[in-house]
């Protein structure tokens, strides 16, 4: 059974960076695709980023330029960079992985089968 376990959310004041990470388990990491997302209070559940199995990126419009996915295969491990952070940015952040193999990953949420329990990021004015 595919598990996720995020980690690395918090307070943090405008402008200032967190990096969140997410230790996958239950089946060979490398070969699947990664995705965050992120739900405000009140709204949808939306992406964020996603990186394939040959670590290629795709961004939301409100994060590229400051927000950075990678991977780390031999830790099983996918992280979000996050510079620049902004009130806005403030979600509970989660991280996904589609049951099958996809060569692009989807940026809708019912692409994804497996979710982990979300982290909470809070960006302060």
């Amino acid at each position: 059974q595919v598990q996720l376990v995020e980690s690395g959310g918090g307070l943090v004041q405008a402008g200032g960076s967190l990096r969140l990470s997410c230790v996958a388990s239950g089946r060979t990491f490398s070969t699947y695709a990664m995705g965050w997302f992120r739900q405000a209070p009140g709204k949808e559940r939306e992406f964020v980023t996603a990186i394939n199995w040959s670590s290629r990126t795709y961004y939301a419009d409100s994060v590229k330029g400051r927000f950075t996915i990678s991977r780390d295969n031999a830790k099983n491990t996918v992280y979000l960079q996050m510079n620049s952070l902004k009130p806005e940015d403030t979600a509970v952040y989660y991280c996904a992985t589609p049951r099958g193999y996809t060569v692009v990953p989807g940026q809708n949420q019912h692409e994804y089968d497996y979710w982990g329990q979300g982290t909470q990021v809070t960006v302060s004015s």
